[in-house]
């Protein structure tokens, strides 16, 4: 969907899917917050046990939440949580 407008190639919305290295659409604010957190686990590690302890805690951080957003990324970009059963809901329109 690319419109010229005098000349200049005007883009209307996206035409792929949004990919950052890899993460796909709603996982690239996981991972930013994943890292997020990585990275304030190391300092805090840094800070009270020292270097060995908090490269660890960095590279278990980082590690465990790249690799459970991949698995769940295999699982599709748009699947939710299906809930099987009748829902009831008692007293919605009193007053």
């Amino acid at each position: 969907m690319e419109a010229n407008y005098a000349g200049y190639p005007v883009y209307k919305g996206l035409q792929m899917p949004l990919e950052f290295m890899g993460i796909r659409g709603r996982f690239i604010l996981i991972a930013a917050a994943t890292f997020g957190a990585a990275f304030l686990g190391f300092i805090a590690g840094y800070v009270l046990f020292g270097l060995g302890i908090a490269l660890f805690v960095l590279g278990v951080s980082a590690g465990g939440g790249l690799l459970t957003i991949y698995l769940k990324q295999r699982n599709g970009l748009h699947t939710k949580q299906k809930e099987k059963g009748i829902k009831h809901y008692h007293h919605l329109y009193e007053h």
